[in-house]
């Protein structure tokens, strides 16, 4: 007697059976088990008979189904978009009326309303001009948002009791607090890599020394509160972009308008506060640590400690001073402004999410340069 082979395939849970009659179209019938096996037994003959038919209408007869689950129903559907699609019709009869509620929950035709067409192509004055309209709705939401955060601001500062202080606190902790490490270590790295290759051209004329008034210069004016800034955009307007965002896809913030909160005053200027303070605290440390970084050079140049300290004691200004942390100031209002609005700007699902996150540090960075630009203009008017 032969051994039962146990590594056999097991038969179809599912069988497909086609019957030809020329005044009513072909007949396609189902029996068995239309469950994830069964259904992947049979969709592509049940398919190719579909489409074989072409605009002819398709009965499907499902009286011998003895099951019919998700990926049967998912058949059925897909029958029925194919035989419209290609201008017939298609006709479940025999299904047992516990299946054939399932498949009615579902409308086929609302299927193919959403079903994704092939966009047509935009000639380049068309993609010039929707750009356009698409950077003055983005514009105009802008300075719509900027005046209702004036008007919050305005308030929290006439009555401070109103501002969630805790939170602006928790905000402080997680934006400024949890960054100090990254900052210390890019800003020390800039300081060592910046005094570097500067020195190495520098020694041929003797002159290394002027390293550290390059330094403490560039970093006290510039570099400092740009890096920081652009770092905050990275970590901190992304952060604040996606935990609104996420906020408002789960209808939170219509939550909040429900029990007649302010968004922007109950989420937006806590989070405000705490960026435009801590950023120049931040921006502090970056420089301090590129400074110690730019020590480390001199040293292995051969020059002591105290001969750098003179130089940057002799080299740094209050006004420089004074201006880098201006500007940190306003670089750390934009990057958590833009994050808060690209958050409460989010529709759709969690790819929404995604998308204004990116939004959030691209316009931030963008924000950074323009008002970067503009602070330089104006130092040099007034003399700085």
């Amino acid at each position: 007697m032969p051994r039962e082979n146990k590594n056999a395939p097991s038969p179809p849970a599912a069988r497909i059976l086609r019957r030809e009659d020329a005044s009513h179209g072909p007949t396609l019938t189902l029996s068995g088990r239309l469950d994830a096996a069964g259904t992947a037994a049979v969709w592509d003959a049940a398919v190719a008979m579909v489409r074989a038919a072409g605009t002819a209408p398709v009965t499907v007869d499902a009286s011998g189904v003895t099951h019919c689950s998700g990926p049967g129903i998912g058949l059925l559907l897909e029958l029925t978009l194919l035989a419209r699609q290609a201008g017939g019709t298609l006709a479940v009869t025999g299904l047992d009326p516990k299946f054939h509620r399932l498949f009615d929950l579902h409308d086929p035709v609302a299927f193919l309303k959403n079903a994704r067409r092939p966009g047509k192509r935009l000639s380049l004055p068309e993609e010039l001009g929707r750009e356009a309209w698409r950077l003055s709705v983005d514009v105009r939401h802008l300075i719509s948002f900027v005046g209702e955060f004036a008007t919050a601001l305005a308030v929290a500062a006439r009555h401070p009791g109103r501002v969630r202080w805790k939170d602006a606190l928790a905000v402080a902790e997680t934006a400024g607090v949890n960054a100090l490490p990254i900052i210390l270590l890019v800003g020390f790295l800039m300081g060592l890599i910046m005094a570097f290759q500067s020195a190495v051209p520098l020694k041929q004329f003797g002159a290394e020394i002027y390293v550290a008034k390059l330094l403490v210069i560039s970093m006290t004016r510039e570099l400092g509160p740009l890096v920081t800034a652009i770092i905050l955009a990275g970590r901190s307007g992304s952060a604040f972009a996606a935990e609104i965002g996420t906020m408002s896809v789960n209808e939170e913030i219509h939550a909040l308008v429900t029990m007649g909160l302010d968004p922007v005053r109950f989420l937006v200027v806590t989070r405000v506060l705490a960026a435009v303070a801590m950023t120049p605290i931040l921006s502090i440390f970056f420089t301090l640590a590129s400074l110690v970084g730019g020590a480390l050079v001199m040293l292995t140049f051969g020059y002591p400690l105290v001969t750098y300290l003179n130089q940057l004691q002799s080299s740094a200004s209050i006004g420089d001073i004074l201006g880098g942390l201006s500007k940190s100031a306003v670089f750390g209002l934009f990057v958590c402004g833009i994050g808060c609005l690209r958050g409460l700007q989010t529709r759709g699902g969690p790819s929404a999410v995604g998308d204004a996150t990116t939004s959030a540090v691209v316009s931030g960075i963008i924000l950074i340069a323009v008002a970067d630009g503009v602070f330089a203009v104006l130092f040099y008017a007034m003399g700085w």
